[in-house]
């Protein structure tokens, strides 16, 4: 494993895992004008359970079937630029640490395992879409919320600076204060649209994938990942 210190000279401002997924989070981004509605109906992740056909906003619409590999495909899709650059900047800043830390090898397959954890979440919450609407969901968030469980979880005591906090505050008060607020709004209904629930499955799946790697859980990896 490479050292986490940004002083060190193995460190790396941009590593591997990191800079695919800005690139093809952007690249597929800037391909929606022309390959939107494919890129949608294809690799969004549909609700499993619904209708064929529904009647929506005044006329009847055909709702794209549920895929396996949607599970995985959806996160490399945003439907915004904000929502694009929040996800992307998140993965940067706090991702950065932990792949020179863990190594690329595992930092991917950490971040795919909270990605399709958020998903499976996801659609036991929307089995049946919501109010009789039924939406694709996209967005890197549950990585990106597992990445912030993974950087409370290892530098706990680092201070974070956020723009709309004037004061820092400790990675580890700051993954519980945003995992329960993620946890009220969903439940409360607060802040519709945003997949709350899918964040917190982001989270909860890393965290079995970290104590699993720790040696933590009833089933134990052949080999310790990780030494903290």
């Amino acid at each position: 494993m490479t050292h986490p210190d940004p002083r060190h000279p193995d460190f790396s401002m941009m590593p591997p895992v990191i800079g695919f997924l800005l690139i093809s989070n952007v690249a597929l981004f800037l391909a929606l004008p022309w390959l939107g509605e494919w890129l949608m109906t294809h690799f969004a992740l549909w609700p499993i359970g619904t209708p064929s056909m529904i009647h929506q906003d005044g006329q009847w619409l055909r709702v794209p079937d549920f895929q396996l590999w949607q599970l995985l495909t959806y996160g490399f899709l945003h439907g915004g630029l904000i929502h694009l650059s929040v996800n992307m900047f998140a993965v940067w800043m706090l991702g950065v640490q932990i792949e020179n830390a863990w190594g690329s090898r595992t930092f991917a397959v950490y971040f795919l395992i909270c990605v399709i954890g958020a998903g499976l979440v996801q659609l036991v919450v929307t089995a049946y879409g919501q109010n009789g609407m039924v939406y694709p969901t996209v967005g890197a968030s549950g990585g990106v919320f597992g990445v912030l469980l993974a950087f409370g979880m290892m530098f706990p005591n680092q201070r974070l600076y956020l723009l709309f906090l004037p004061i820092p505050i400790k990675a580890k008060y700051f993954v519980i204060a945003y995992g329960a607020l993620e946890l009220y709004l969903g439940i409360s209904g607060t802040l519709a649209g945003i997949a709350h629930f899918a964040h917190l499955g982001g989270m909860a799946f890393g965290f079995l994938a970290i104590q699993y790697w720790r040696g933590k859980l009833p089933v134990r990896p052949r080999h310790r990942r990780f030494w903290w």
